[in-house]
């Protein structure tokens, strides 16, 4: 039987001393300990006679429960059900009671531990269910390391309070569902009518399009004016498209080849490098800025350029209130946990002359680098351990699962918002096809693809969800698709009348007043 190190003599003593401190003075320590204590000597008070034994032997069963907590909040993450395509890695010690000095008896008892949680005394079954909603569910969460004990609090207070399980009114289902629609047949219809083409699909990740979108709502809602992203090319045109609101007409230009006026100044850019501004109005009035930046073919190098981008408006435009403007980077699994240059800049986070009051980190993971399986391309056990160095916490969530993607998001934002610290996201869900639309995984990874090519999207295992509950009409999905492939093929046909012509829309405002450098340009220069 495996056995947790730290359950030992030292631990009762450290318990025994904080009880010395109770005694002394209630209030000099923690409210749960103090409930917690308050609880035991009611306990104590109620035994006549049976000798002081047994109450020595509750006292350490109910450390033991202590010490069960503990284990749930420093190694629940690793028995999660994050993964929607793989089984689990195993991992030892496990949190069986055996390896906490508990018996399946132990099961009806209560144990004024349960004070700790926030759930009062109950009994051990009722304390292991709630420990396994809120730390082994859909949603694993990485914060015990951090080492200022208001952000621990904090986080405790909030995903114990509630079990990390989201609570979303019938009208936040649909309109989940609505985002999740247009991100799933937004790549299905580009997929049939630009067949081979590269577009580097979001597909197997969709519910990143709804997790931006709670971000951004949600956000605004804490006080934020504006968010600046950056991303590389998986799902950037999802992005653009259903979240910038880049319009359809226009990213099937680029398909046709009509993106740029054939006037010789513009060879053009990939379609899925370019970047795009706007203007949005969340669904409470608030008023948004959205920018995403132009990114090369060389992953995370975008990362500087955003910080830079969201320390220079912060400076001058929002007068260094670091709560109206939020960066927000989109990584890749191989690329956060292999690239240099984001250890560099994480490491000027906190940095005076660099720090931007946080960054949103959200890591779009298909447990795949072009053709490497994470078992060969990385010694930590998840591509987020980076976020250690810079003590910041790691939700780890199956993108399968809607609406806990957007109760993580949102829980992430008020984090960030409360505590202007970075937090990472690690969004765990795979990619349907190869690196891009011209490779042939099964080639590489014939058992996963086996795996993936049976697997509902997220937009399907959503829809029977809500089906199954009562939630949405049983044709509500299927009216959504329709009415959306109408639209995306009604700007299509648009597309391909239009005259070939460059898209001015991010280059408004600020921008306006700047030409193009010519010839003449260039030969008065000095």
């Amino acid at each position: 039987m495996d056995q947790y190190s730290y359950i030992s003599n030292a631990e009762a003593a450290v318990v025994d001393d904080l009880y010395q401190q109770y005694k002394a003075n209630p209030d000099s320590v923690e409210f749960g300990w103090k409930k917690f204590f308050e609880g035991f000597d009611l306990g104590y008070q109620r035994y006549s006679g049976n000798g002081k034994g047994a109450v020595s032997e509750d006292f350490l069963k109910e450390i033991n429960v202590l010490n069960l907590i503990r284990g749930y909040r420093t190694r629940g993450h690793l028995f999660t059900k994050t993964n929607p395509v793989r089984e689990r890695r195993k991992y030892a010690p496990t949190l069986d009671i055996e390896n906490f000095g508990l018996e399946k008896r132990d099961l009806e008892k209560s144990f004024n531990a349960g004070v700790e949680i926030g759930i009062g005394p109950a009994k051990l079954k009722d304390i292991i269910a709630h420990l396994e909603q809120t730390y082994c569910n859909s949603i694993g969460a990485e914060y015990i390391y951090i080492r200022e004990p208001k952000k621990i609090e904090w986080l405790q207070k909030k995903m114990e309070g509630g079990k990390n399980t989201p609570q979303l009114s019938i009208d936040e289902k649909r309109h989940t569902l609505a985002k999740l629609n247009q991100a799933t047949v937004f790549e299905n219809f580009i997929h049939t009518k630009y067949v081979g083409q590269k577009r580097f699909s979001l597909e197997g990740l969709e519910t990143l399009i709804p997790a931006l979108d709670a971000v951004i709502q949600y956000g605004a809602d804490l006080g934020v004016e504006e968010f600046v992203m950056g991303m590389a090319h998986r799902g950037r045109l999802n992005v653009l498209a259903n979240i910038l609101n880049k319009t359809y007409e226009q990213i099937f230009k680029e398909f046709e080849g009509k993106a740029y006026e054939d006037d010789g100044l513009f060879e053009g850019d990939v379609k899925y490098h370019l970047g795009f501004s706007s203007e949005m109005v969340t669904r409470t009035g608030k008023n948004v800025h959205l920018s995403l930046a132009a990114n090369p073919s060389h992953l995370e190098t975008v990362n500087p350029v955003v910080k830079g981008m969201t320390k220079a408006k912060l400076k001058n435009r929002y007068k260094g209130n670091i709560d109206k403007i939020c960066p927000i980077l989109i990584h890749g699994d191989a690329s956060v946990a292999g690239q240099g240059i984001l250890y560099e800049v994480l490491q000027m986070a906190g940095l005076k002359a660099y720090n931007v009051g946080g960054c949103m980190h959200i890591v779009t993971n298909n447990q795949i680098g072009f053709t490497t399986n994470y078992t060969d391309a990385r010694t930590s056990t998840y591509c987020t351990d980076v976020a250690k160095t810079t003590l910041s916490p790691v939700f780890h969530v199956n993108a399968d699962d809607a609406e806990a993607v957007i109760y993580t998001v949102q829980l992430a934002m008020e984090y960030r918002q409360t505590f202007n610290s970075d937090v990472f996201i690690d969004l765990l869900g795979y990619r349907k096809y190869g690196h891009n639309e011209g490779d042939e995984p099964r080639f590489t990874q014939p058992m996963l693809y086996k795996a993936i090519g049976s697997h509902k999207n997220p937009r399907e295992i959503y829809a029977e969800k809500l089906l199954a509950a009562g939630s949405v009409e049983a044709d509500l999905a299927r009216h959504m698709e329709k009415e959306f492939k109408a639209l995306l093929q009604e700007k299509l046909e648009a597309a391909k009348l239009a005259e070939p012509s460059l898209d001015k829309t991010s280059t408004k405002d600020t921008w306006e007043g700047f030409r193009t450098a010519g010839e003449k340009d260039f030969l008065a220069s000095p």
